[in-house]
C-alpha cells in the first residue's frame, strides 16, 4: 500500500514507485510492447502510430473497448499516454545495476476512483515485477480490504458540509446501478408516502415518509428531529461508462450542532453499504467507529 494521492496543477494524481533489479531496456520493453503488456496491464493494448486501443476481456465489468493516445515516447525513459479521461505516465530512472519505475495516473474523475485504482495498479505492478523476474504471481483474493484501506488513507470516505447540510460521494467501482438499487431497497416496495427501506436509514436519523422513489437512481425521504420534519435524506446513483458507478448522499440539516454527528453517521453508513456491495454484511452497527468519526469532525 505505497501509492500516494497527490494534487498537481489542481488535478488528483496517483503515484507509484518500484525498484527493479533489471536494466532499463528490459523494463522499457515490458511497459511499451503490446506483447509484453498483455502479461500485466489490465487490458489488451494495440498501438498504431499515436492511436491506442484498449480491449478488456468479456468477463470484465467495463466496456469492452476504449481509446487513447500516445503523448510521450522517449525511449528508454518516458512513456505517457491518455486513456479515456486519464493520463498515465511511466518513467524509468537508472539506479545502480537496475532502475526505478515511477508511474503516475492523472485521474479524470476528480479522484473519486483513487481507492480502486490504487489497489488495481498495485496488483498490476506486482504482476509486472513477477513477470520481469520470471516468477509466478498469485493475485489477491481480497480486494475489499485493500480498497477500504486506500479510501481511508486518501480520505475518500469523508463528507463535506454544504450550505444545506452534508454531502458524500462514494465510488462503487463498476457495480451495475440496478444491483446497487436492489441492495439498498432489498425486498421493500418503495413508494412515495411510504416508509424508506431499512438499509437507507440508521438509528441516528429518524426517518419520515418517502418523497422521491425513482428506481434505480434516486431515493429521497424526510427525516425527523423532535417529531418535526427537519429536512431530507437523498440517495442518488450514477453510472458513467468511462469512470464507473457512484452514489451521492445528501442530508439537509438546519441545526448546525448536529453536523458532526450526521457526518459521522453517514460516513459509517456508506462504509457499510460499500462492504455490502462486495457481499460482506457487517453487524452490529460500529458504534465506536461512529464516535471516533464524530469527535474528528467536531474538531474541524
Amino acid at each position: 500500500m505505497d501509492a500516494e494521492l497527490l494534487t498537481v496543477d489542481g488535478k488528483p494524481v496517483l503515484r507509484f514507485e518500484r525498484r527493479l533489479a533489471h536494466p532499463p531496456a528490459k523494463v522499457w520493453r515490458a511497459i511499451t510492447d503490446p506483447g509484453e503488456l498483455k502479461h500485466w496491464f489490465p487490458a489488451a493494448v494495440s498501438i498504431e502510430g499515436t492511436r491506442m486501443t484498449f480491449t478488456f476481456p468479456d468477463e470484465a465489468p467495463v466496456d469492452d473497448v476504449s481509446s487513447g493516445e500516445v503523448l510521450t515516447f522517449d525511449e528508454p525513459r518516458v512513456f505517457a499516454f491518455r486513456w479515456n479521461h486519464d493520463v498515465l505516465r511511466f518513467e524509468i530512472v537508472p539506479d545502480g545495476d537496475g532502475c526505478r519505475l515511477l508511474m503516475t495516473q492523472v485521474l479524470g474523475d476528480g479522484g473519486l476512483s483513487a481507492g480502486r485504482n490504487a489497489i488495481g495498479w498495485d496488483v498490476c505492478l506486482d504482476t509486472l515485477v513477477a513477470r520481469l523476474s520470471d516468477v509466478e504471481f498469485t493475485p489477491p483474493s481480497d480486494w475489499l480490504g485493500p480498497m477500504e484501506a486506500y479510501v481511508e488513507k486518501f480520505g475518500l470516505g469523508e463528507g463535506a458540509v454544504t450550505p444545506e447540510g452534508v454531502r458524500f460521494e462514494r465510488d462503487l467501482v463498476w457495480k451495475p446501478v440496478a444491483d446497487m438499487w436492489a441492495l439498498l431497497v432489498e425486498d421493500s416496495a418503495v413508494v412515495v408516502g411510504g416508509e424508506p427501506p431499512v438499509r437507507a436509514t440508521n438509528g441516528y436519523v429518524r426517518p419520515g415518509a418517502v418523497t422521491v422513489a425513482d428506481a434505480p437512481h434516486v431515493l429521497e425521504y424526510e427525516w425527523l428531529h423532535s417529531d418535526v420534519v427537519a429536512g431530507r435524506v437523498r440517495w442518488e446513483f450514477r453510472q458513467d461508462p468511462a469512470s464507473g458507478t457512484s452514489v451521492t448522499l445528501t442530508q439537509s440539516v438546519r441545526d448546525k450542532e448536529l453536523l458532526p454527528t450526521m457526518l459521522a453517521v453517514w460516513q459509517v453508513q456508506l462504509e457499510l453499504f460499500f462492504a455490502a456491495s462486495f457481499g460482506e454484511v457487517r453487524c452490529p452497527w460500529p458504534a465506536e467507529r461512529t464516535e471516533e468519526l464524530r469527535a474528528r469532525y467536531a474538531q474541524r
